[in-house]
């Protein structure tokens, strides 16, 4: 076992490499692959345990992704997106991405019990379900499936939602999302959302599930989307408790 002493010292040593590390990114352009551990340990000076514990770190902080029998490669730096009720158009075009959309299926189906319920329409009312791929500068972001009353927007076209935003198309029929009620928790890709998001099944994403209202307290739309775990990352402005 590790005395205190030697603890600090390896993680000093953890802190050196990670440091030098982060210096031989910056020449690096996202998708390049580092050298082998081994070489990488030759190189530093240090252990391959050493080397693996700041490299762990980095695959942690979103900087580096480790491929299985690859090797390790820069990461896309992730998206930083705040907790606000807005858009994925706008939040990706108010940090300089061009934000698009491709429609992946375009139904008009029954409700059912499920939807709804969170809809507050008869299970057997029509609905459009709508599945979207979700882009920021031409990269895969996100995979959304929207549920919408179809007598909401009775005339509605997949046309309408291609490359645009549908809060956009909603004020222009003069419907204004008022409130909503979101939900996020950490899941994992499945065999059809890691074919069509380009990663690997099984891989770390946020699970989003969005209930939004009108004006008139009514139910707007019920969305759930899955978002790459590497390319998106949530950001929380704390405050203070009011006393």
């Amino acid at each position: 076992m590790q005395s205190v002493g030697e603890r600090r010292v390896s993680q000093t040593k953890q802190r050196v490499v990670r440091d030098e590390v982060l210096a031989m990114l910056e020449s690096l352009a996202v998708g390049d692959a580092l050298p082998s551990e081994r070489r990488l340990a030759e190189e530093l000076g240090v252990s391959r345990p050493t080397l693996r514990a700041a490299i762990d770190e980095l695959v942690s902080d979103g900087l580096l992704d480790r491929r299985q029998g690859s090797g390790t490669y820069v990461a896309e730096p992730k998206v930083a997106v705040p907790l606000t009720m807005t858009s994925f158009s706008e939040d990706m075009a108010r940090r300089g991405m061009r934000p698009g959309s491709r429609v992946l299926s375009f139904q008009v189906t029954t409700a059912g019990a499920k939807i709804g319920q969170k809809l507050w329409i008869s299970p057997l009312e029509e609905v459009f379900t709508i599945q979207r791929l979700r882009l920021a500068d031409e990269a895969t972001m996100a995979v959304e499936t929207l549920h919408l009353p179809k007598a909401l927007l009775p005339d509605l076209r997949k046309e309408d939602l291609e490359g645009r935003s549908f809060y956009e198309h909603l004020r222009e029929r003069g419907i204004v999302i008022a409130t909503g009620a979101e939900t996020i928790e950490a899941t994992v890709t499945t065999a059809e959302e890691a074919e069509v998001l380009g990663v690997p099944v099984h891989a770390p994403a946020f699970l989003f599930e969005r209930l939004t209202r009108s004006e008139q307290g009514h139910p707007v739309e019920f969305v759930r989307s899955v978002y790459r775990g590497d390319r998106y990352r949530l950001e929380l402005e704390l405050r203070p408790a009011l006393r």
